[in-house]
Parts: C-alpha cells; structure tokens; sequence
C-alpha cells in the first residue's frame, strides 16, 4: 500500500520531525471507506462544506444546505448530495463528473467533524454522487459550538464581486470572524490518490484573520496556524499549490464571502508576529485576487458562539 500522504505533507512531516509516526497512524485513520459514524454524521446535518476547484484550477471553499438528509450514504463508497450549489456560487463550476472534491461535515455544536475527498462519480439536474478515496475525522479543537436554525428575512441578493481590496462589508465580516474555511489543492493525492482537493475549518479569536495591505496592492489576509494533527493536509497542499480559496459566513444573516487567494507559509516568525498571533507556530500569508460577496446566500442563522476551550484561558 503506497503512502496516503502526497509530497508537500511528507516535506512538512520531515521538517517537524513527526513523518514516520504520522505515516504510520495516516495508514491506520486514514480510510478508502466511510465508517458508520461518519455516514451517519453527514446525514444528519443540514450543512456541508465543500471545495471544488474551477477550469483555471483555482480552488474555491462553499457550503450547501437542505434539511438532514439532504446528504445520503447509501453505502460505505458513496455520498449522494440532493442540491447543487447556487448559480451564484464560483464553486459550482467544478462539480462536474471526474473531477475532484473535498467534503467537511461539521456539526459545531457537538464539535464533531469529518473530512471525505474523492471524485464526483455523477452530476444530475439537482443532484451528484462522490466516491470516498480518502476518509478520517477530525479532533475537535478549534471549533466554536453553535447551533443552526432556520433563518427568516430576505432570501438571497445579488452576488458582487469582491477583490483584489475587499469591500467594507467583507472587511467588517472579516475582522469579526471567530472561524473560517479554506479550500486547498494538490498536484496528487499521495501515491494511492488522483490529485485532490481538501475543506479545512479554522478557528481563533475574533478577528484572528488580520488584514493588512499587501506589498503590490490590494488586499493580504494573515491567518495564524496552530498545532494540529501534523498530517498538514491544507499546507501540504499550498506547498505544492500555492492557491487556494477562502469562505467566510456571517452566521447570523446568512450573507456568504469567498475569496480566491494566493499563499505563502511564514516558517520563521518574529517576536511582532508571535505578539500578534498568540500561540501561532506558523502564519499563512494570503493575498486576495478577487472572490463574491453573495448577501443573505444562506437559509440559517446560527447561535451566538461559545469559543473553543482553546480561546476561553
């Protein structure tokens, strides 16, 4: 059995000195199949986030909802998606069949995530299909718990588009958020994977996103990376692809931001940058190319936060 790790994960593994005990547990956690507790999760939940990437290879980070069940794995291979993204939505574009894409089942409220990538195997007029080639959870850290309900008020607005400076209501939503995704991507998928994409959550403290203006214009997020599981799947894949996509939700209006973005990971940080970004082992400096502002795209609201015990000290 090759490795379930592709060349930028390996790199990063060697560098922190953990790349022989993470192939090791990756071999073990890391599944061609669904678990029933995993199949069950999807299932259950009125939300699931997804990366896609476009024709340019851009990768763009969504959500898509519809009441629990919308989702369905009718069996341990396969997970059948009954809604399609909005027409609005730049991650519709890649849902198309054969091509890759990355799932995140979050319930936030329990803290519960999983993660499944794989290829689209079907697209139908409302519908589509995606084989499991990678499957594991998540530990629960970072994950602000609140609960989802459905949200009344205006239905959805025109999408504007948004970069390479973000507009004030996207740089409001921005300095606000305690949590956010990232779309990533890579040339391969380790050596028993087609090259594939990844959905990672990310949590902090209000505002952990800084945003500053970048050397050549426009505008650059910094976004502070944490310790973790040391698989590093999302900076595995921006050393080997160095785009990826951004989506930030206003979890009380329901407006949706997705960025496009290019990276690059700061390895060596300052004592400014630590004072900056308590508890940061990394940062991830990430220019805004362009992206969508789609107002009220979401049907639900969610409560207010309680912040991960890692924020509360």
């Amino acid at each position: 059995m090759g490795s379930p790790f592709h060349p930028g994960e390996q790199a990063l593994q060697s560098r922190l000195g953990v790349r022989e005990r993470l192939e090791e547990a990756g071999r073990r956690v890391i599944r061609d199949h669904m678990p029933d507790q995993h199949r069950e999760l999807f299932e259950k939940l009125p939300t699931l986030w997804l990366a896609t990437q476009d024709d340019a290879g851009q990768p763009w980070a969504s959500v898509v909802t519809g009441a629990p069940g919308f989702v369905h794995s009718p069996d341990a291979r396969h997970l059948d998606v009954a809604t399609l993204p909005d027409s609005a939505d730049p991650a519709r574009e890649g849902l198309r069949p054969g091509a890759a894409v990355g799932l995140l089942g979050l319930e936030p409220h329990t803290r519960r995530r999983n993660r499944m990538n794989g290829p689209i195997v079907a697209v139908g007029p409302e519908s589509w299909r995606v084989a499991v080639a990678q499957s594991f959870g998540n530990c629960p850290k970072y994950i602000q718990a609140r609960q989802p309900s459905p949200r009344m008020g205006p239905g959805p607005g025109e999408a504007t588009p948004e970069g390479p400076t973000l507009s004030a209501a996207a740089r409001q939503l921005v300095a606000s958020s305690d949590t956010l995704f990232i779309a990533s991507r890579s040339s391969t998928r380790g050596s028993v994977a087609p090259a594939g994409l990844d959905l990672s959550h990310r949590g902090g403290r209000p505002g952990f996103a800084r945003l500053s203006q970048a050397p050549d214009g426009g505008d650059l997020l910094t976004l502070p990376d944490y310790v973790g599981n040391f698989m590093f799947n999302t900076l595995g894949n921006l050393l080997d692809w160095p785009q990826a996509g951004m989506l930030f939700i206003d979890w009380q209006q329901g407006h949706v931001l997705q960025l496009a973005v290019s990276a690059r990971i700061e390895f060596d940080l300052t004592p400014a940058d630590q004072a900056a970004h308590p508890g940061a082992l990394r940062l991830l400096q990430l220019q805004v190319l362009r992206g969508w502002w789609r107002p009220h795209a979401l049907p639900l609201t969610w409560t207010a936060p309680a912040l991960a015990p890692q924020f509360t000290a």
